[in-house]
């Protein structure tokens, strides 16, 4: 299944550089173990957002609460289930 989750600052972002180059990290060991199709920052920069592609519901649990931002609570996860209709063998290729 495919997520959407948008992670939204709860501090400025002189409270998350602090912890920026953890969280990269983790990103791209969700890369790597092909969790993540995508990440980056929104713009402006009060957040980002990840798509996900994970086996199950509770598997968006486990990613939100590995995230060094959660762990710091300087961010907070909005996990979007999504069900692409146009583009689906696209993303399933990726």
């Amino acid at each position: 299944m495919y997520a959407l989750a948008l992670v939204r600052y709860r501090v400025p972002l002189e409270g998350i550089l602090p912890v920026l180059d953890a969280h990269r990290s983790y990103l791209q060991d969700l890369k790597a173990k092909g969790l993540l199709i995508a990440s980056g920052p929104l713009d402006p920069r009060h957040g980002g957002a990840l798509l996900l592609r994970v086996p199950d519901l509770e598997s968006l649990d486990v990613v939100r609460e590995g995230d060094p931002f959660i762990q710091a609570k300087v961010a907070q996860y909005e996990l979007l289930p999504w069900q692409p209709n146009i583009g689906l063998e696209d993303l399933d290729r990726l």
